[in-house]
């Protein structure tokens, strides 16, 4: 899995002008970080999307500053969300006009999560070729394992806006609510 992070430049005008998991290029898909002028509602634009092995992602920051963050062990003890062989990512700080793009080559459902948005529910579901693995268990899969004994469970509220993976294997695309 390849990562990297840039300044979007006037890509940032096409994206708040409402464009909406456009295709940048072959193979990339877009996600917004979305927020209100308070930041009082945050999401990932589109929620839930379909991709196939090989595609990137391409999470552009809009407004506000956010991260994309996979649920993983790595990232601060979060519980495994991720295919087992897959690379989690974690992209930092990004502020408005900055992007992070992650190539996913792992089939398998990824959750993933804004980690100073979390307890709002900005959270994102993305699913490669087939709905398998880890994101596509019950929450609470690893309770009484040894290796999520310590593990940081998905909260209520992230757990509340995340799209089944029915529905996007359906829709392909789900979009964020309120935005």
């Amino acid at each position: 899995m390849l990562t990297r992070r840039h300044f979007a430049g006037g890509g940032l005008l096409l994206a708040g002008a409402g464009l909406r998991a456009a295709r940048a290029d072959a193979g990339v898909m877009e996600i917004r970080m979305l927020s209100d002028e308070d930041g009082s509602h945050v999401g990932f634009d589109p929620v839930g999307l379909l991709l196939q092995p090989g595609q990137t992602v391409r999470w552009v920051c809009v407004a506000n500053y956010h991260t994309t963050t996979a649920y993983h062990p790595d990232n601060d003890n979060h519980a495994l969300r991720i295919p087992r062989e897959a690379k989690p990512w974690a992209s930092g700080v990004l502020m408005p006009g900055e992007t992070f793009e992650v190539t996913l080559t792992v089939e398998g459902v990824y959750d993933y999560f804004c980690v100073p948005h979390e307890y709002a529910g900005m959270v994102g579901r993305l699913i490669v070729g087939k709905p398998i693995g880890p994101g596509s268990l019950p929450f609470d899969w690893f309770k009484g394992h040894a290796e999520g004994r310590t593990w940081q469970e998905v909260p209520p509220e992230a757990r509340a806006v995340l799209p089944s993976t029915e529905e996007i294997m359906d829709r392909k695309r789900i979009p964020a609510k309120g935005f």
